[in-house]
């Protein structure tokens, strides 16, 4: 009887914690996306180079539905910035479409 009684809070404390192994998966592809476009921008005087960099680092599924922002100074030695945003959709069965922004940045200075 006590075991019933306990299930159903074990099954929400599992996948609340799936869910937040998730955000960290797309936090982490995210930050290695804008590490790669900052590395582009940063040598490459053209911000599209860079935002194309960070497309081809992240998964097409996640791709799609990510803002991309590029910050390059003209002047060498300035910082290059690339800024990320994803809006994360949490599949919770008690909270249904449950959403936020996970946002990522990288910064490199400009060689050319």
């Amino acid at each position: 009887m006590e075991f019933f009684l306990i299930l159903p809070l074990v099954v929400v404390l599992l996948v609340a914690g799936l869910q937040v192994v998730s955000v960290a998966r797309v936090k982490i592809e995210l930050v290695g996306a804008v590490r790669e476009g900052a590395r582009v921008a940063a040598t490459t005087p053209d911000p599209s180079r860079a935002v194309d960099a960070v497309m081809a680092a992240l998964d097409p599924e996640m791709a799609v539905r990510t803002r991309i922002s590029v910050t390059r100074p003209s002047v060498p030695g300035h910082l290059a910035t690339v800024t990320a945003t994803f809006r994360h959709v949490v599949d919770f069965f008690i909270l249904p479409d449950l959403e936020f922004d996970v946002s990522a940045r990288a910064s490199m200075r400009t060689e050319k």
